[in-house]
């Protein structure tokens, strides 16, 4: 499947303050953290919490996404989402 390039919108995350410098493995730790936290508090509906999954998804790697996902479902995810 190809994609038009007439509509294709290619977007990347906002700059994040706390994070400036080039390594952005925990801005991509942090916006997991609090997207979990913002849909736990407000729901995947809530539009500031589409900017925390917009962020995660295209920092970090799938293989770390999936073992986040794992682990917290194991119950054994070693950052705080309460």
């Amino acid at each position: 499947m190809a994609i038009d390039p007439e509509t294709f919108k290619f977007d990347t995350p906002q700059f994040d303050p706390r994070f400036p410098n080039q390594n952005q493995s925990k801005n991509c730790a942090q916006a997991y953290v609090d997207y979990h936290k913002c849909v736990a508090v407000k729901g995947e509906d809530f539009e500031p919490c589409k900017i925390f999954w917009k962020t995660y998804t295209s920092l970090c790697p799938l293989e770390w996404v999936e073992r986040w996902n794992d682990q917290k479902e194991a119950g054994k995810l070693p950052f705080k989402l309460d």
